[in-house]
């Protein structure tokens, strides 16, 4: 039986390979920061049940009995690089840290791309100055995606860094107490119990 398919069906159909050749152009140059199968090329917190892998995804989660702030952390440092991750947070407070430095302890300090409701939009310094930029509060609330999955693009080039949220340019600073190397990491919070969820980590290094 000849299946007619209608306008719409038939010019998504068509539209297929010219997405395909977008998405392939737009991660040129990148490769997977996470393998989503196991924890290869990172650094675990001491207490491995805060970070786990579900259906390809890391999971960042907490029993509201941390002591300090927990992270994920890559082995290998990063200077210049663009960094793109999807992010879902559930409950509490997390973020994304980059050109960090990680102590003996696991304690982290460095610039964060922050993520939790009420701090979306913001660049804050872990163990250093605190917040350092932010994009307008109720702007920045605005370009939330409740309960789904964020985009983030972080761009470090030298001093200056740029972080793009969801398509839009949140923070664009130049700043040259940045270190010009340093490790990528995931958070957990301190606080109530927490749940957040990273996936389709890439990353592109410059020269």
């Amino acid at each position: 039986m000849l299946r007619v398919l209608s306008r719409p069906a038939a010019l998504a159909l068509m539209l297929l390979p010219a997405l395909a050749l977008a998405d392939d152009k737009d991660n040129d140059g990148f490769k997977p920061l996470f393998n989503g199968k196991d924890f290869s090329g990172w650094v675990t917190p001491e207490d491995k049940a805060l970070f786990t892998i579900e259906n390809g995804e890391i999971v960042g989660r907490t029993k509201g009995d941390l002591k300090k702030n927990e992270f994920l952390v890559t082995a290998q440092h990063y200077g210049d690089f663009t960094l793109k991750a999807k992010v879902k947070i559930r409950n509490g407070n997390s973020g994304i840290q980059f050109r960090s430095k990680r102590a003996k302890d696991g304690a982290v300090s460095g610039p964060q791309a922050d993520v939790a409701d009420g701090f979306w939009g913001l660049l804050y310094e872990e163990r250093g100055r605190g917040i350092l930029e932010r994009y307008p509060e109720k702007e920045a609330a605005t370009l939330v995606k409740k309960d789904d999955w964020n985009d983030f693009v972080i761009t470090a080039k030298g001093d200056h860094v740029v972080i793009h949220f969801n398509g839009t340019k949140i923070i664009d600073r130049t700043d040259d107490k940045f270190d010009k190397t340093g490790i990528i990491a995931l958070q957990t919070h301190v606080g109530p119990p927490m749940e957040v969820r990273f996936k389709d980590l890439m990353i592109k290094t410059q020269d």
